[in-house]
């Protein structure tokens, strides 16, 4: 099935330019949600604010997070993006969560992806970009100005995280992979490298988007 997807996807790309959804933080901020929303049932007991923790909404307001996707596929995008930006162990951290950061990654492909197959036709099939957001952390500067070596993530930590988010992103069923925002041209190696890790440990390949932003 991903593999007739695929195909699609390239059959889609040789006739016309596809359209990427929009972004999903500013439409989570019209429902004004609050912490306990953000909380849900499951993490009511969180010592850490949640609010805030835009990923976490696909385990705890799933019908929020499908609303919006669904709000895109009617304006006419072709590919959706998961709301997965934060949902690696490293920046997941900041909220105590490392522990739910593949099933935030599976979970978030599968709403994307219930969503695309909803909104799919012969003549318009809609497709699901797993993301893989930048992290918190940057390889190559030193966070502390007085120490210009000093490095607060390694390129193996990034390589694992970005490992563990791949394998939810495919699993829940992503057609694309995107490493998105990038900052750091090393954390993009990073990524790239455990993309390519995750393809030949489960001996599958989907195509890699990029896209990057220029810090000064």
């Amino acid at each position: 099935m991903q593999h007739n997807r695929i195909e699609q996807l390239k059959t889609a790309l040789a006739q016309r330019i596809l359209i990427l959804d929009g972004a999903m933080g500013t439409m989570i901020q019209q429902f004004k949600l609050t912490e306990a929303d953000f909380r849900g049932e499951r993490f009511k007991n969180s010592s850490v604010d949640l609010r805030g923790n835009n990923d976490l909404l696909t385990l705890t307001q799933p019908l929020v997070i499908s609303s919006i996707h669904e709000k895109y596929l009617e304006a006419g995008a072709d590919i959706i993006e998961t709301n997965t930006f934060s949902s690696t162990t490293i920046a997941q951290a900041d909220y105590d969560l490392q522990a739910v950061a593949y099933e935030l990654n599976f979970a978030g492909a599968k709403l994307a992806r219930i969503a695309a197959d909803k909104y799919s036709t012969p003549e318009k099939p809609r497709f699901v970009a797993g993301i893989l957001g930048p992290t918190n952390r940057t390889a190559s500067i030193s966070p502390n100005v007085n120490d210009p070596g000093f490095r607060n993530i390694t390129f193996m930590e990034l390589v694992d995280a970005y490992a563990e988010a791949t394998r939810g992103l495919i699993d829940g069923g992503s057609d694309i992979i995107m490493i998105e925002t990038i900052f750091d041209t090393l954390n993009a190696k990073a990524a790239a490298f455990a993309i390519d890790q995750v393809f030949e440990e489960l001996g599958v390949e989907l195509p890699i988007m990029i896209s990057g932003t220029i810090t000064d």
